[in-house]
């Protein structure tokens, strides 16, 4: 039964090998805007079913997998920082409060779908100036929301994580993903 991944995050794609499934990797066109009046949570579900289906309409009869991650700090969001002057300033405004993580993950062939949210919410320890630019010169977590990675030395920010996966925070809730496709006829483990 053919799968495809409708992301091209590294993060996402090593994930999903954990699980040992053939799978095919495929770029989804989305406009990943936040719409007016759009929640962060309803942003990633929109957008992790986008993806999916985008995909999906290209490849009739294969399951596509799409996920997405939206930050929210006092229900705004938190993209990708792209440079080390966003990032240092993402940092310091969630230094020393709790962030949420929404991420949303679809599961889509033809007609068929399966959807997940999963909230994983961070605490992060009161951060000097210096520590933040020590962690992103180090790390330089540009590519990711929040401008951290927890799998690396980003977990040296925080004072706790609340979450029912893991994997989660990373950008796809392994947890939930092995169900989804369970349900959808795939052999796991």
């Amino acid at each position: 039964m053919p799968l495809l991944l409708a992301s091209t995050s590294r993060y996402r794609r090593e994930l999903l090998e954990r699980l040992r499934l053939p799978f095919h990797i495929a770029r989804p066109e989305v406009d990943e805007t936040l719409q007016d009046g759009e929640t962060v949570p309803a942003m990633a579900a929109r957008l992790a079913h986008a993806k999916a289906a985008a995909i999906a309409a290209q490849h009739p009869g294969a399951w596509v997998l799409g996920s997405d991650q939206a930050a929210e700090l006092d229900g705004a969001p938190l993209g990708k920082p792209g440079h080390r002057e966003a990032a240092i300033a993402q940092l310091s405004a969630m230094a020393g409060r709790q962030v949420r993580f929404h991420t949303a993950v679809a599961l889509v062939r033809d007609d068929e779908a399966l959807t997940i949210h999963d909230i994983t919410t961070v605490r992060f320890r009161s951060l000097a100036l210096a520590e933040i630019e020590r962690y992103v010169d180090a790390e330089q977590p540009f590519d990711c929301a929040g401008s951290f990675k927890s799998e690396g030395l980003g977990i040296a920010l925080f004072d706790a994580i609340e979450s029912t996966d893991p994997t989660a925070l990373v950008g796809l809730p392994l947890i939930a993903v092995s169900r989804m496709l369970r349900e959808a006829g795939f052999d796991l483990p």
